[in-house]
């Protein structure tokens, strides 16, 4: 397994068509709602794992905000490889990002379906979020670094 940032034009296309796939398809969104105005921004960092195929089976996006926090989002693991350690690959890596960027802590908005694995890796519930789609309910988790 290999962790990196996609560079090239299909790296990019393949991280978000997994975005969309795991995060905003099956709720019948469109494609171009996996992507923001902050996916070109220079504090954020984006990662992608890639199996011995070379397939991408995993990604996410650390966006590093003021007072020394950083905030990891659209975490999306291919349902073949959950539970594989993909994710947690992935987070190890971004965390690692931020420590070299001088952060303090890391903050998420974890799906419901998700914080124990988020609290596997050391994230604390702060308080329950916003409900997505009427249907997703999201806890605010945070973990000092």
């Amino acid at each position: 397994m290999t962790i990196k940032s996609p560079q090239q034009p299909v790296e990019w296309a393949a991280y978000f068509q997994l975005r969309w796939e795991i995060l905003r398809a099956p709720w019948g969104q469109a494609i171009g709602s996996e992507k923001d105005e902050l996916d070109n921004d220079q504090h954020s960092f984006h990662a992608m794992a890639l199996n011995t195929n070379n397939e991408i089976v995993g990604v996410a996006r650390l966006h590093l905000l003021a007072d020394s926090t950083a905030q990891l989002r659209f975490m999306a693991v291919n349902k073949t490889s959950q539970g594989s350690g993909v994710g947690s690959l992935i987070i190890n890596y971004l965390e690692d990002i931020a420590k070299t960027k001088h952060s303090k802590r890391i903050i998420l908005q974890a799906r419901e379906n998700a914080v124990l694995f988020y609290e596997k890796h050391g994230y604390k519930i702060k308080e329950k979020s916003f409900l997505m789609y009427n249907q997703i309910q999201h806890y605010l988790m945070e973990k000092d670094l």
